[in-house]
């Protein structure tokens, strides 16, 4: 890229940041030009309104709250199963094509990009890995609906996630995306594309993903690494990660709190919490940091020049040390600013939520986390 490009993306970028809060990127490696700058920009910063279709629809003022601080993008998780003929009723899908409507036009007044994201669930996946074809015919169903509703916004605004973490072979996936991204543009000439690879669209994925022959698609990513930080104190009791609780970021062999996890573990018979604590012990000891798990993501952008978004990541609260989540938050969203990688946090206000549930309102020390701004969390 050359610096007159340079300075016009980071011009463009501007535009979509209120005044105070720190830019998409003041040092960045060459941006692909296969999407619109000015796209790039609204997904710079955002996070991820989960439950919004289902009800769950945050306050205005904090959507205002959070527009200021700088956020530019909202995620909006749509559930599959609600817009498919073989899960929902007519009525249920103008239902929720209605409530979608009402969304996109509350968060484009207020300035936002939205990502529609059609997010499966369990019903769904099984459908998709028993019957491809069946599966293939219910997602251009629903975004034949989908894309009803977003004709009526602007395409530098609203853009279209093909599918949340498909769970199926990724082999399979690659040929149905490519049918899918070819049946959507279609359906919406203009609009800027979202995909992601399989096995939870993890970075480490992302190798084995073949970019589509569409140039207008932004490639996104999830990341939780490593998860018995991450997720922590789960919510599952089933789950092994349910036995782990305050364990620090980095994790650090030598760390006495971390010797007291594994010991405590070892006396609880813990074995799956323990094998997985220690086999994230052995995977930080080289490099402890986010750039050792993004790393696949960023050489395969090196080789084949698309824009990537991490627009999943999180840490779950319940469990995990304070600072060492505000840490954590600080080095992904570091990472990605480094990379002119748009993200987008997981979640608004619930179990991972950026809001401080005492207040209702953005948590001050994530923000700061998130955004780079001053006050960066130091050391535990």
């Amino acid at each position: 890229m050359t610096a007159s490009r340079r300075r016009l993306l980071a011009a463009v970028m501007l535009l979509f940041i209120p005044s105070g809060a720190p830019a998409f990127a003041d040092m960045c490696v060459p941006v692909p030009q296969t999407v619109a700058p000015v796209r790039l920009a609204a997904l710079s910063r955002g996070f991820n309104a989960d439950g919004w279709i289902n009800g769950e629809v945050p306050s205005r003022e904090l959507l205002q709250q959070l527009r200021k601080s700088g956020m530019s993008h909202v995620r909006l998780p749509v559930p599959a199963e609600r817009v498919m003929p073989h899960f929902a009723a007519k009525a249920e899908r103008d239902e929720t094509l209605g409530v979608l409507d009402k969304a996109l036009k509350q968060l484009t007044a207020l300035g936002y990009a939205v990502s529609v994201d059609l997010h499966p669930g369990d019903r769904f996946n099984r459908l998709h890995k028993d019957e491809p074809d069946a599966s293939l015919h219910e997602m251009q169903e629903a975004w034949s609906g989908l894309a009803g509703v977003m004709r009526s916004y602007p395409t530098d605004r609203v853009f279209a996630e093909l599918l949340n973490e498909p769970d199926i072979d990724a082999d399979r996936w690659q040929t149905q995306v490519e049918t899918l991204a070819a049946f959507v543009r279609k359906l919406l000439p203009t609009t800027t594309l979202v995909v992601g690879p399989v096995n939870w669209q993890r970075a480490d994925s992302l190798p084995r993903f073949r970019p589509l022959a569409d140039p207008d698609v932004v490639y996104a990513i999830h990341f939780y690494d490593p998860m018995v930080f991450t997720h922590q104190a789960h919510w599952d009791a089933q789950d092994p990660l349910h036995d782990i609780i305050d364990l620090p970021y980095p994790i650090n062999a030598g760390d006495p709190k971390v010797q007291a996890i594994r010991g405590d573990l070892q006396a609880r018979g813990a074995a799956k919490a323990l094998g997985m604590l220690d086999i994230a012990i052995a995977a930080a000891r080289d490099k402890p940091g986010a750039d050792r798990w993004l790393a696949p993501a960023f050489e395969w952008q090196q080789q084949f020049k698309r824009p990537i978004i991490v627009n999943e990541f999180g840490v779950l609260k319940a469990g995990a040390p304070r600072q060492s989540r505000l840490r954590w938050l600080a080095e992904v969203t570091a990472y990605a600013r480094e990379h002119c990688w748009g993200w987008t946090h997981w979640e608004l206000a619930q179990g991972f939520g950026l809001v401080d549930r005492s207040t209702g309102r953005p948590d001050p020390d994530v923000m700061r986390a998130l955004l780079g701004g001053a006050g960066r969390p130091g050391r535990r």
